[in-house]
């Protein structure tokens, strides 16, 4: 069997991913998914790289994913499965890459400057 663990990364958090032929459960942290993630449009992400390579239900996968708020953490988790379906089966990679499934996502918050009240913001401006 070919190699299933895969690593996804977004913003602060990071996914570990292992994946294996199942029945499409998802397990994040120990938990069921929907139980960790329970609004749906962060399902909807993490399901992503299932559609995109149509391999819906046709793999479990057991997550450990740290760091981060729930967004970042959905967004780990998709770049992991993406990239352990790459690892299970390479003729994936395209459709995947087709869809940006396999970019780590670079953004990351702008650290605030002295003399600012955030990182863009200034304070009021006043002439007198």
């Amino acid at each position: 069997m070919a190699e299933n663990l895969a690593t996804g990364r977004r913003k602060r958090s990071i996914a570990r991913v292992i994946l294996m032929p199942g029945s499409g459960k998802i397990t994040v942290n120990e938990k069921p998914v929907e139980e960790y993630f329970p609004r749906e449009t962060l399902r909807m992400i993490l399901m992503q790289p299932f559609h995109v390579a149509g391999v819906t239900g046709k793999y479990d996968a057991i997550v450990k994913v740290d760091g981060g708020g729930l967004s970042g953490q959905a967004g780990a988790i998709r770049h992991g499965i993406a990239r352990a379906l790459v690892n299970l089966n390479p003729d994936l990679k395209p459709k995947l890459k087709k869809e940006g499934l396999l970019t780590r996502d670079p953004r990351e918050v702008e650290r605030k400057k002295y003399g600012q009240p955030k990182a863009r913001k200034r304070f009021q401006f006043s002439k007198r």
